[in-house]
């Protein structure tokens, strides 16, 4: 069974006995229902789960009048079996962005306080055509990603201490015993192949098979495709999926910039741009902005014309290259500049699935590039990956500033410290 850390999430709001209802973002097929049910059973007697896809029919009972006696009316009209204990049964209104006035309705279920709610939606970051009061105040936002590569590591066998006990190497001041960090890299290139999708996931702990993961990834990728198709705006449908399938190209050009004459020859911003933004309300994708000064805070220099943009599971995004790409991952034969994108993506997944907001510095003159800044105590902390061993002359640039007290050399290498450089392994990313 998948060990998620969200589940102590959940566990942490129960505790508190917090007035709001927790309603869990994630792209579909991340894992959402599977966590919600599983924390129902652990945690409460009766369990009354509503998916507002499966069951339309449903939607009617939040058509009208609000009141939770008035719900649970409706609710026991339709399922016969749902059983409403005071402090002892978990409603789960799943899919929630199909029936906008459940959402709403959390207002009225958090103020009754008798019964516990989580609704979860994979598509809660667009408009809609209709309408939706969303109950500030009383909605407790979660984001659930696929899982991360220490999740990743759980699943296939990695105890939780030895992947803490990396935690020791963070200062590169320590050697990493080479029969760990060869370990750990041969991990590091199954996450890369296998990603985070629990269905995928769960396939490669059973059967050890990449073809079976692959084609699993090739269906959640035509599913997305359908989500598009059924979801996105007739204007957006057809400029989204191209947008969504550009990006293997747009991270394999020398200039990782998304440029929307990738997407369709002389493609504009003007064009394309919403339907950017829907795919990343979805989920689908994640978005790293270029900032004029690697300087604090990093929001303030962001020039919002100016991104790369990540698929938001790196298996999924390996899988878009093909069965062969994976096989030359996993032999550490890969080569060319379809690397350097990849290995950035890798570390762009392992940074957003921590909740990092994703920054990058690239000169104007394409002098100095950093792919990734982060924010640690009020300072820039820059990170240079290197898919292959290699100087790191824009990191030594940047480290100049006395302002940057330290940054990361991210690589295949082992660990290692040079004044204010800390080279680390790839797989350490995680512990920055």
């Amino acid at each position: 069974m998948l060990q998620r850390k969200i589940m102590s999430v959940l566990q942490n709001w129960k505790k508190s006995e917090s007035k709001e209802c927790p309603i869990i973002h994630g792209v579909r097929q991340c894992g959402k229902t599977f966590i919600v049910r599983r924390f129902a059973e652990e945690n409460y007697e009766h369990f009354i789960e509503i998916n507002f896809i499966e069951r339309p029919e449903m939607k009617q009972v939040f058509a009208g009048n609000l009141t939770v006696d008035n719900l649970i009316k409706g609710i026991i009209l339709y399922m016969k079996d749902a059983i409403f204990v005071p402090g002892k049964t978990l409603l789960f209104l799943d899919e929630i962005q199909d029936c906008p006035q459940a959402r709403t309705s959390l207002k009225f279920w958090a103020d009754d306080g008798r019964f516990d709610v989580i609704a979860s939606g994979s598509l809660l970051g667009m408009s809609y055509k209709e309408e939706v009061s969303i109950p500030v105040g009383y909605e407790l936002p979660i984001d659930m990603y696929p899982l991360d590569f220490e999740e990743f590591l759980q699943a296939v066998g990695v105890e939780k201490d030895q992947i803490e006990g990396l935690s020791l190497y963070i200062s590169g001041q320590k050697t990493i015993p080479d029969y760990i960090h060869d370990i750990f890299l041969e991990h590091l290139r199954e996450f890369m192949v296998v990603g985070g999708m629990p269905e995928a996931v769960n396939e490669f702990v059973k059967s050890s098979n990449y073809q079976n993961v692959h084609q699993i990834q090739q269906k959640i990728l035509r599913d997305y495709q359908d989500d598009i198709a059924k979801y996105a705006e007739n204007a957006d449908r057809i400029k989204a999926r191209a947008c969504y399938l550009s990006i293997p190209r747009q991270l394999t050009k020398e200039n990782h910039k998304f440029q929307y004459s990738v997407v369709e020859k002389k493609g504009t911003a003007r064009k394309f741009e919403s339907s950017l933004d829907w795919l990343l309300g979805a989920g689908m994708i994640v978005k790293s902005y270029n900032v004029s000064l690697p300087e604090f805070p990093l929001m303030a220099y962001v020039k919002e014309d100016l991104f790369r943009v990540y698929l938001s599971d790196i298996g999924l995004f390996t899988s878009m290259f093909g069965y062969q790409m994976k096989e030359a991952i996993l032999n550490d034969t890969l080569v060319g500049p379809a690397k350097g994108g990849l290995y950035e993506s890798l570390v762009a997944d392992i940074f957003y699935k921590k909740g990092e907001n994703l920054y990058y510095f690239k000169k104007d003159d394409s002098s100095l590039e950093i792919e990734f800044l982060l924010e640690r105590s009020a300072s820039v902390v820059p990170v240079e990956v290197k898919a292959n061993k290699g100087s790191t002359r824009s990191l030594n640039e940047l480290l100049k500033n006395d302002r940057i007290k330290k940054g990361y050399k991210l690589t295949s290498q082992n660990a290692g410290i040079a004044e204010k450089k800390i080279t680390l392994p790839l797989y350490l990313a995680s512990k920055i």
